[in-house]
Parts: structure tokens; sequence; C-alpha cells
């Protein structure tokens, strides 16, 4: 990680708008354009902007929207990353439906993983048995896990899975999420971080100090381009 990795804005709102009109800029250069989301708090700025600034684009026709990682619960629950996505963003804008290839959390999650990962290499170019994503988006939390993979569970940064189950470390629920290879097989992976909560994380995998090791945000290392877009209050001081 380098000074260049990041992007830096003074607000999450700024963040969000700013990695928006990138994502926009990148999908319109492509035939088809195969994103995996994020969920917390940022995304939901980020969904919230381009349903209002994009609300009428062609594309959005384009664009195949899957997911980094899902809780283990039904599409109407609240903690499910597809209810916030769907509201916030694919009510609001023209995604068609067939677009849309959320992992199924009210499934049985071992079985659910198998199936999203067949359905991720049916659907997109495969390298070296890896689906490969135009752009994958990724949260980190402040824990350093990213995606559903957590310090505890680290060995899923190096799994032969497409996708796996993951155990949240202290309320112990089962989630799907994509494995470390298939989110480093991405041509694009974008860090979307913002708040103070998340700086010292931030500045020990910068440095490489403290145990940044633990951390599997500080093993995402994708074979494309990779870029943090943040704002200051995660990186005050430290780039």
């Amino acid at each position: 990680m380098t000074k260049n990795d990041f992007r830096i804005y003074d607000t999450p709102q700024q963040t969000a708008e700013a990695f928006g009109d990138y994502l926009m800029e990148e999908a319109a250069k492509k035939e088809v354009f195969h994103v995996a989301l994020s969920g917390g708090s940022t995304p939901k700025i980020l969904f919230d902007y381009l349903a209002t600034s994009y609300a009428e684009s062609d594309v959005w026709s384009k664009m195949h929207f899957y997911w980094g990682d899902e809780r283990c619960v039904p599409p109407s629950d609240d903690e499910s990353n597809y209810k916030m996505t769907k509201e916030r963003l694919f009510d609001k804008t023209p995604v068609p439906a067939e677009n849309i290839h959320r992992i199924l959390g009210e499934n049985d999650p071992a079985e659910e993983a198998e199936r999203y990962g067949e359905l991720l290499l049916e659907n997109m170019d495969v390298n070296d048995g890896l689906p490969v994503f135009d752009m994958v988006i990724l949260g980190m939390g402040e824990d350093g896990h990213t995606a559903s993979i957590f310090p505890h569970q680290i060995e899923l940064l190096e799994s032969k899975n497409i996708c796996d189950v993951a155990v949240h470390p202290d309320s112990g629920q089962r989630r799907v999420t994509l494995s470390g290879p298939v989110i480093n097989a991405a041509q694009e992976v974008i860090f979307l971080v913002t708040g103070a909560g998340k700086k010292q994380k931030i500045e020990e995998i910068y440095n490489q100090n403290g145990d940044w090791k633990s951390y599997p945000a500080a093993h995402i290392n994708s074979v494309g381009r990779q870029f943090w877009y943040v704002d200051t209050n995660a990186v005050e001081g430290i780039v």
C-alpha cells in the first residue's frame, strides 16, 4: 500500500459521491459490467447518491450486481445487505431484475455458498478456475475484516472455494462470503472506508506494523487495479 493507492475526500458524503461517479464511468466503458457490492454505512450513502444522480442512466442495463458477502437471513430482514441495496438503489433505478444476483441468505449456508459460486462461474469470464469480476467493492471493519473474512478465519483468504461460509466472531451469525482468491482475481478492487474508527487499522496496514498481518483487509492484493476511497478522518496523519 502506497500513498498513490488512496483517494482522499473531506467527508463520507464526498467520498461516496466521488466513488459513485467513478463506478458509473467505469461501467459505461464496457458492454457488460459485473460488480460485487458491499454492505455498511458508507454504501448506504453511495446508493442514495446513485439513486438520485443517476436515476435515469442507461448504464444500469449493462451492470450486473452481486454481493461480496451476505448475512444468512431472509431478504426481508433488516440485516440483509440485499434488502438495503434494494430499498436504496434498485427500487429507484431502472436496473433490470435479471441483472440482480443476490445471495440467498434464507437457504442452507453451505449449499448456498456452493450454488452462488457456480452462478459466478457461469456468469463471468473465468481465469485459472476463478470468476473475474470487473470490480469488487469492499469495506473494512474495525477489526480489519473485509467481506466476511474475519481475523479468526483468515484461512479463507487462501480458500480453494469460490464462496465460503463465514462465522461472525461475536454473534456466531453465519454468512456467505467471496473467498480471498476470488476477490484478488478481480480486474479492480475498491475499498470504501470512512470514519476515525478505521484509522488505527489503516495505519497499521499502511506502515506494516502492529498486528497488521492478522487483518484480512491487509492481504487483499488485486491482480488488477486497487484503490482506497477514504475520508480524511480515516487517514489523517497517515498518508
